[in-house]
């Protein structure tokens, strides 16, 4: 018995809190991450109203300063710039004093001024949500007390902690330091767990980062991204409509084709994804050949398995430790030496801020030397590179 009016036993108040606290979690990732932060999706007023009135109440956030602190985040990732890297600041920090290094970027003024832009600024928003974030918190806490008696204290603690734990804490700092990663983005963002589901997707951090304006962050079938299932619901409502979603690279039927505009806007826009198969095709390959071919030097193999991991891993990432490891294998293996520089090469084409026909010259130099090095596996990817298209997601 707990005195409140819904009168709930220990379990229903457990399920209770759970209930309250996951649509928290679904309104941070559909409407401020993917919508307000990205633009990856638009909303019925209604429902994005209804997500920002619920943050107000549950959170106290103000829309503008969480897109204009995570949009930096997304500018300078990894830098001393970046509001909350583990990289740069250490786990424990991001994980424990997350929600403290949110406040004090969001209360930088050329941070709001210069990433903010956009977020919702109607009356309600100026007169009450964003001058009174507080008494939201407040009157969660009374309509706790009056539904649940005394434990709707503990509830409404539990209510303010979730986000600042799960979002500022595990995803900012679990999710840069811990987890596997599908794709070499220039950061160190990582997949905690393949199952979107206690953080509404957001546990597929190194999916988001590749592709931060999708509104989907599962890329392989057997990852669940329980955001996407929302956004999918509200869209055959017609409560939402998605704008864009990760390309998916295919190549055509027969493997190899000239490097065209289709083959070059393919590459560009699905360029991780190409990045991944050339570690498959190409680096892998290679490795194990070589492996293969020194499978009696024990002291070299085991320097070879140490670097297994180093050569997909991006540079800017490595440490002199692992820069050594690298160049010690190089120094043994010229072939393994040459695909690692043209991988630096393909990812410098996509990487510059030239036009169209100036990516597809370069694209068409690249795929002319990868032959000429005579590296079947580095040989057998330049031809099947004109052959990327991008397919419907």
């Amino acid at each position: 018995m707990n005195n409140g009016f819904l009168d709930l036993s220990p379990w229903a108040t457990v399920a209770y809190t759970l209930l309250l606290t996951h649509i928290t979690i679904a309104a941070v990732t559909i409407f401020l991450h993917r919508h307000q932060a990205h633009r990856a999706l638009t909303l019925n007023p209604v429902v994005s109203h209804f997500f920002r009135f619920w943050l107000w109440l549950t959170t106290g956030m103000i829309t503008r300063e969480w897109i204009a602190v995570h949009r930096k985040h997304h500018a300078k990732c990894e830098s001393d710039e970046d509001p909350h890297s583990p990289q740069v600041l250490g786990l424990r920090k991001v994980l424990w004093r997350g929600a403290g290094l949110y406040r004090r970027e969001a209360s930088r003024e050329d941070t709001r001024e210069q990433y903010g832009k956009g977020a919702p600024d109607d009356w309600i928003e100026r007169h009450l949500y964003t001058p009174y974030n507080f008494v939201g918190i407040v009157l969660m806490l009374v309509i706790n007390l009056a539904l649940l008696g005394p434990v709707g204290v503990a509830v409404w603690v539990v209510q303010m902690v979730w986000i600042p734990f799960w979002a500022a804490g595990v995803i900012n700092g679990v999710g840069h330091y811990v987890g596997y990663r599908k794709f070499q983005t220039p950061d160190a963002s990582t997949n905690i767990v393949p199952w979107g589901i206690v953080i509404g997707g957001e546990e597929l951090h190194n999916n988001h980062h590749a592709f931060p304006n999708s509104a989907r962050f599962s890329s392989r079938w057997w990852e669940f991204d329980l955001g996407w299932f929302y956004i999918r619901l509200l869209s055959l409502l017609r409560l939402a409509r998605i704008k864009r979603v990760a390309p998916r690279p295919a190549k055509l039927v027969s493997g190899e084709g000239d490097i065209d505009a289709e083959a070059v806007r393919a590459v560009i826009n699905a360029r991780y994804q190409v990045l991944a198969q050339f570690g498959r095709d190409v680096l892998k390959r290679i490795y194990r050949e070589e492996l293969r071919r020194r499978k009696n030097d024990r002291s070299l193999k085991a320097r070879f398995r140490k670097a297994r991991g180093l050569l997909l891993r991006e540079e800017r990432l490595l440490d002199e430790g692992s820069q050594r490891t690298l160049q010690q294998v190089f120094e043994e293996s010229q072939a393994l030496k040459t695909a690692y520089q043209f991988r630096k090469r393909l990812q410098s084409i996509w990487q510059s801020a030239a036009g169209p026909d100036q990516v597809r010259t370069a694209l068409q130099e690249w795929c002319r030397q990868a032959e000429a090095t005579g590296i079947e596996a580095l040989q057998r990817f330049a031809r099947q590179l004109g052959g990327y298209r991008l397919r419907d997601a």
